[in-house]
């Protein structure tokens, strides 16, 4: 048994404890027959990325749960990775050959520029690996994959080509998201919308060969130069007249014929809207329904093409010009301020233009049955609940996903177009002819694959897939993912989908949500904000175990949490009060076997009880994923049942001269200590470790030691129960005392009137030495001249103490006068929930009778303070 330092130094015992984990294998993944399997795969990071708050929860809730299950006997994989992160990691590596060499990718090519893309990666892709170690991450790393790396290609190029094949994956001329700044088509999922101050400008369109005309609105009056029709309601009688007759488009002079459609809202506005094909994906169905032009006038950065003398202007300078324009030869009727939801890139904030272009889309209507009925029939379950009603909504919705990126880095698209006869070849391997005419005159597809459609793969093409491995048919599929509500549409809804269809499996069981970690005042991390909180400069300061243990404390499934900075100093103290509660128990130890002692006094049996109930609701917790429920019990277990009272309760033992009782208390101490370091080391595994390390000990590592279970011979629900009563007893006496600031020393006559004699007379030890009391009287009956006393009340007893010399009466008074209150406004809220019916009808058996105990105990407390009242005069 080694000695601890004075003083814990998580700086000093972090790294030397995880490289021991590491040299020692524990992190590995192996299948074993004989074992539960458990798996998670990690969501990506970022490859280039840097270790954020919202990163540091993902891994602490991924990490405890891990540990959790190795502890419980199960074949434990947790499978980590990064992402290539297709815009992100372009644009960062863009910026800086702008930066640094003033070049952009087209100076270079594309080769060239993927090798600058790549070599970026080798220099920091494996900076946030680092940093997830910093938290104690318990990965295996040696099957560490990257969404580019061959294995994760072959499985891309596989699912693509199996798609294809089926007739689910298509090239279409359609409406899409464009973001100008990143020069590349979004899918839905990436459109994040805002509300934004606008206009809406009014705008006459003449009636050809007539003195009429309508009155359009329009938010974005660039856009009117695409405009190749006018659309009204078929039951609109305003318009009936017009429609098969044509608008004259002001400004252009192009003819456009009004059609009656269904799509346009009766009732709303003036009843006609322009049509713009191209630009609007409404007015893009309606176009198809009745053969409307298709005028593309905006190219890739957003600058007008096919608009006479506009062109080469960008969107809003064009904007400004027009509505000029219109004003100067009198069609523009009116402007009216106007707030609107407007399409923004979720990567860079730019407004999202809708085009047509050419583009892979992924048809997901008969890929979203599957995605629904496994959810629906409970193979996948959502925690919380609530959120399997979002994801059901969006795939019932959903409509056909947008595939294709104008990008260089990421997956390029494995499809050849033939300049001969214009066939597609779509291959699994390189292709070097036409499959169709054999010409070799064939050009690849330059567009890469949307990142989330590597990630959509991510739970079976880490595992070796499309190869039937071994580890897939241990693995998968796999336990729980764990990940943000944030992404679900992105990545949730797609990997369910992508692993029904190619594995013809749900990909995982479970889907642990969990909420965004915001800043003190509630508002969300951001660079912009300056409101970051490194997650590493915490680490640094307080400790691995403290930022993680603040992170998972008050957290709940789906729910964002505030982190506070002085929440990790109280953890930092935590971690300070278990080193030194271990400390204590080294210092006072003899025995170097951890075994429990034959005999077992009345306080080890209330601990030992109190442990056991610990062990049950937190693995109850553990199961149900109340991650946060869990920490908070075991915290209050070791802060108040151990340290405070349970160590306190030993000493006499410890210093007395019977050796049989000190061995006793040795063995309960070290017991439940290695119990607690257990129970905890899935939220704080390097200061459990450290400690379990130092104590006599069975095994290796506390890391793959077993996770306490609940004991029925460790039940002793009557003695813990009694040993209750008396700490109340001693509890109400130390406060009434505290109030009156009576100093230790004093030590009064105390008088115990009591129903529960034998209880007390059990715990007179303790009583006597707690309490501080100078000698005691246990009896059922009050005293009858009880003037001069002060009086103690528990929910059980009422302690009489000969203090008034040392008390100021009338401030007595008033204090028993603000308790008395306080629990008859208590007993009032209790009476009232137990008086709704909806509450006890519809309540779980068990609540409803722990409110009426709670009702019980409370007007026994008031009838104790009345008494007591009553006994000052």
């Amino acid at each position: 048994m080694k000695e601890l330092p004075k003083v814990y130094e998580p700086q000093a015992v972090e790294k030397k404890i995880y490289d021991m984990w590491q040299t020692g294998g524990y992190f590995r993944g192996e299948a074993d027959k004989n074992k539960k399997p458990f798996s998670i795969v990690m969501p990506p990071p970022n490859v280039t990325g840097q270790l954020h708050m919202g990163h540091a929860l993902d891994c602490t809730l991924q990490d405890i749960l891990t540990r959790y299950k190795r502890m419980q006997g199960f074949a434990a994989l947790w499978l980590p990775g990064t992402d290539h992160a297709g815009i992100a990691t372009q644009i960062k590596v863009e910026e800086d050959l702008r930066v640094n060499e003033g070049l952009t990718r087209y100076d270079l090519g594309r080769e060239k520029f993927l090798e600058r893309v790549w070599a970026w990666k080798e220099k920091y892709g494996d900076r946030i690996v680092e940093q997830q170690k910093v938290l104690g991450s318990s990965c295996d790393w040696s099957r560490s994959r990257f969404t580019m790396d061959d294995v994760c290609a072959k499985a891309v190029r596989e699912a693509f080509c199996d798609l294809y094949e089926k007739g689910f994956i298509y090239k279409g001329n359609r409406i899409i998201n464009w973001c100008p700044h990143c020069r590349t088509a979004l899918s839905d999922a990436e459109v994040e919308y805002k509300d934004q101050p606008g206009h809406f400008w009014h705008i006459k369109y003449p009636i050809k060969d007539s003195d009429e005309y309508l009155i359009i609105a329009t938010t974005r009056p660039e856009t009117m130069l695409g405009d190749s029709g006018v659309a009204v309601h078929p039951e609109d009688e305003r318009y009936t007249h017009l429609v098969g007759k044509s608008a004259i488009l002001p400004l252009v002079g192009r003819e456009l014929p009004i059609v009656a459609d269904d799509y346009v809202e009766l009732g709303f506005g003036t009843g006609a809207v322009k049509m713009t094909p191209c630009h609007d994906p409404n007015d893009y169905e309606v176009g198809l329904r009745h053969d409307l032009e298709q005028i593309l006038i905006m190219d890739e950065d957003a600058n007008i093409i096919n608009g006479g003398k506009y062109n080469g202007m960008d969107r809003y300078t064009a904007r400004k010009a027009i509505v000029k324009d219109l004003e100067e030869q009198g069609y523009l009727v009116k402007v009216e301020d106007h707030n609107h939801n407007v399409g923004t890139c979720y990567r860079c904030g730019t407004t999202v233009e809708p085009i047509t272009s050419p583009q892979w889309f992924v048809k997901m209507a008969p890929l979203a049955k599957e995605a629904i009925r496994t959810v629906k029939d409970g193979e996948v379950k959502f925690v919380p609940e609530r959120f399997t009603k979002i994801y059901m909504n969006w795939m019932e919705n959903v409509h056909d996903w947008c595939i294709s990126r104008q990008l260089w880095w990421g997956h390029q698209i494995p499809a050849w177009y033939c300049a001969e006869c214009g066939h597609v070849t779509v291959s699994r391997e390189d292709a070097v002819k036409c499959e169709k005419c054999g010409s070799a005159n064939i050009t690849r597809e330059e567009d890469v694959l949307d990142t989330w459609f590597s990630s959509g793969l991510w739970p079976f093409s880490t595992m070796g897939w499309p190869e039937q491995t071994e580890d897939l048919a241990y693995w998968y599929p796999t336990s729980v993912m764990v990940t943000g509500y944030d992404i679900i549409f992105f990545w949730v809804a797609r990997m369910i989908f992508s692993g029904m269809e190619q594995m013809k499996e749900h990909p995982f069981d479970t889907v642990f949500i969990h909420g965004l970690v915001r800043d003190s005042q509630g508002r969300k991390m951001s660079k912009s904000l300056g409101n970051g909180i490194d997650p590493l400069e915490m680490a640094e300061t307080y400790g691995a175990d403290a930022l993680r243990f603040n992170l998972i404390t008050g957290n709940s499934p789906g729910n964002d949490m505030r982190f506070y900075v002085e929440k990790c100093e109280a953890m930092r103290n935590f971690c300070n009060k278990i080193w030194n509660a271990s400390r204590f128990v080294m210092m006072n130890l003899t025995i170097d076997k951890n075994e429990l002692p034959e005999h077992l006094e009345l306080e080890d049996k209330w601990i030992l009880s109190k442990l056991n109930n610990t062990v049950k609701e937190v693995c109850e917790n553990m199961d149900k994923f109340e991650l946060g429920v869990a920490a908070g019990k075991i915290y209050d277990f070791i802060w108040d049942s151990y340290c405070d009272w349970y160590i306190e309760l030993t000493k006499p033992r410890l210093n007395g001269e019977d050796e049989a009782a000190k061995i006793g208390a040795q063995k309960v101490l070290l017991y439940v200590l290695t119990r607690i370091l257990e129970l905890l080391h899935p939220f704080m595994p390097f200061i459990t470790e450290e400690i379990w390390q130092a104590l006599p000990h069975d095994g290796e590592a506390l890391i793959v030691a077993d996770y306490p279970k609940y004991s029925e011979e460790l039940n002793f629900t009557q003695d813990e129960a009694n040993f209750e009563v008396v700490m109340n007893a001693i509890k109400a006496v130390r406060s009434c005392r505290a109030e009156m600031n009576v100093p230790p020393s004093k030590k009064p006559h105390l008088i115990i009137v009591t129903e529960k004699k034998e209880v007390f007379g059990a715990g007179e030890v303790y009583l006597g030495r707690l309490a501080y009391a100078q000698s005691l009287e246990i009896t059922d009956t009050a005293p009858e001249n009880t003037e001069g006393m002060v009086c103690a009340v528990s929910g059980e007893a009422r302690m009489f103490m000969p203090l008034s010399e040392l008390v100021d009466i009338e401030k007595e008074k008033k204090r028993i006068s603000g308790e008395l209150e306080k629990a008859v406004k208590n007993r009032d809220s209790i009476k009232n929930k137990l008086s709704n019916e909806a509450f006890t009808s519809r309540a779980p058996e068990n609540i409803v009778n722990a409110e009426r105990e709670k009702l019980a105990k409370a007007e026994a407390l008031i009838e104790n303070l009345k008494i007591s009242l009553e006994n000052l005069g």
